[in-house]
Parts: structure tokens; sequence; C-alpha cells
């Protein structure tokens, strides 16, 4: 399982990662948008959002690529605007553990796991764990 979730303004946005023939994931419909502070909402959408996993979709040529997904629910024209104050976790998953990572923004303009916000859960935690472990990532981030 592959999950990418985003704050910015206070809302949370969780697309649905689509799986592509060659192993890559690109955000699909449909979409969570919740508010940070509702804790109910936040953990309903996560709960959601894994449940439905990684649906495979078609891997797409650059013509036919699209705006992200994204931008049409935060309301902004271009992936830069929706960057600028957002933060970025992934969620992952095995066949025997889960794993959080704050992502950080590279100078090539590129997102990776950052070692000082990854959490690697235990062997037998459930996407329950991870999804209240991810609930006080994302209040203690809002708070700062």
């Amino acid at each position: 399982m592959n999950c990418e979730l985003y704050l910015r303004n206070g809302t949370v946005y969780l697309p649905t990662m689509g799986k592509m023939a060659e192993g890559f994931y690109r955000g699909v419909e449909p979409v969570a948008v919740v508010s940070v502070s509702d804790i109910n909402d936040v953990r309903q959408a996560l709960q959601a959002t894994t449940a439905r996993g990684n649906p495979i979709v078609p891997m797409l040529r650059r013509s036919e690529w699209k705006p992200p997904v994204l931008l049409k629910y935060a309301r902004v024209r271009s992936w830069s605007a929706f960057e600028r104050g957002m933060l970025f976790w992934t969620i992952k998953s095995n066949d025997t553990s889960f794993q959080i990572a704050g992502q950080k923004k590279q100078p090539n303009g590129m997102w990776n796991d950052d070692p000082e916000q990854t959490l690697i859960f235990p062997t037998g935690a459930t996407v329950d764990d991870v999804i209240e472990r991810m609930i006080t990532i994302l209040q203690d981030a809002e708070r700062t």
C-alpha cells in the first residue's frame, strides 16, 4: 500500500494513489478533503483511503499528463502554488510492516523521505495503529 497525504492551510488532502503498470503511483479520484481539526473526519478519510488501496491505473504518456488531481480541491492553478506552505507524508506498507515518512523537498525539486521524520512500525502493528499515529503527527504539525 502506498498512501500520500498533504496538509495545507489547515486542510488534509488524501488522494487515492493509483498504481501504474510500471510500479509508479499517481493521485486519482476519489480525493478526501477534511479539516485537520476534525479528528473523526481525518480518521474516517484515512481509513477509507487505506482500505481502497492502490487501484491499477494506466501508464500515461507525457502528452497525456493532466494537472495533479489535488489542484482543483485546493483551488490553486499550479503544483508550485499548492506546495507553498504544504507539508507532505507518505504511508507505506509491505508484507510485514508499515512506515510513515515525512517528505522533504530536495534541491532538485523532488520530494524524498526525510530520515528525521521516518517512523517504521514494529511487525504486528495494524493499519489502525498507523492511522492514530498519523493523526497525532498531523495535529502536532498544525500546532507548529
